[in-house]
Order: structure tokens, then sequence, then C-alpha cells
């Protein structure tokens, strides 16, 4: 019940924008609770490498006196990969197109970020 939940918000945050092309639920050692990833791309990997940059950027944000970590960001040639913390054992990894408009995408990821905590309780 709870995966087919987790599916459903990452299919409307896929649908809602066409800049997200990618979209998954990690806990927060890096195992894969949900994805709807385009095929040919590892869920493995990216779980793996979601949970490793936010433990890095949580590490950087206190030792350099920011304060909680919100986003990371990481922008490509190709685009752009979003983690954001969703709820206290799991991250949201979004994928967005290099032509993004990042305000909405920002917005579709923090309902979506919001509804995973729910499910996740």
């Amino acid at each position: 019940m709870r995966s087919h939940l987790l599916e459903t918000v990452l299919g409307d945050l896929n649908g809602v924008s066409a800049d997200v092309e990618a979209s998954a639920v990690i806990s927060s050692d890096g195992l894969l609770i949900s994805a709807l990833l385009p095929s040919g791309m590892d869920e493995d990997r990216v779980g793996a490498m979601s949970a490793a940059m936010l433990s890095l950027g949580d590490r950087t944000a206190r030792e350099l006196t920011r304060g909680e970590l919100e986003l990371v960001l990481i922008k490509g040639e190709y685009g752009y990969v979003m983690m954001i913390q969703a709820g206290p054992d799991a991250v949201l990894t979004a994928i967005a197109k290099a032509n993004a408009k990042l305000g909405m995408v920002f917005l579709e990821v923090r309902r979506a970020v919001k509804a995973i905590a729910s499910i996740l309780g």
C-alpha cells in the first residue's frame, strides 16, 4: 500500500512538469524505497549517490555553520539533480532538464516532499 502511494506521488511529480525527467525516494542509508527512473538508469547507483551527496551536504552545511541542510543541487551540462530531505529517514531525488524552470520544479518537489513525509510517517 505504502509503495503504491509513493509511486503515485512520484508519478504526479514527473507528470506535473515536463521538466522533471525522473524521481526517487531513497532511505538515508541509500536503499531505494520507490522510483520512477528511465530505463538504463541504475536504481542502486542513484540510491547510493544520493545518500552520499546528502550526507556530504549535511556535513558541509554544519561545518560551515549554514544551519540545517535543506537542499543539495547539482547542475550539469545536461540538467539538474536535486536532493531534498523527505522526513527523518528519506530523501527525494529529482532529475530535471537543463532548461528547467527551477522555481516551478522546486515548488512541485516541495509538495512531493510533504506528501512523502506524511506517507512514511
